[in-house]
């Protein structure tokens, strides 16, 4: 399974809890916007991508998951 995050810049207001929440796969760019700075995501930091999203007021994150075909673990 690939995971992805991404932002809807249109709907992002800036409030920086995103990033603030998960450093290791987000971070801002000069205006204070979110930047996605791994992708696809790690397997470990799918959990803190998820609580990412639920913290974004304005809905601006999006999680896809794709089936790469592959089994999971070892």
């Amino acid at each position: 399974m690939t995971v992805r995050i991404s932002v809807d810049r249109q709907a992002c207001a800036g409030h920086g809890l995103c990033y603030g929440a998960a450093p290791e796969i987000l971070d801002c760019d000069d205006q204070g916007d979110p930047v996605v700075t791994r992708s696809p995501l790690p397997e470990e930091t799918v959990g803190a991508a998820r609580h990412a999203v639920d913290l974004c007021p304005e809905r601006a994150l999006t999680l896809t998951f794709e089936d790469t075909g592959r089994p999971s673990g070892p």
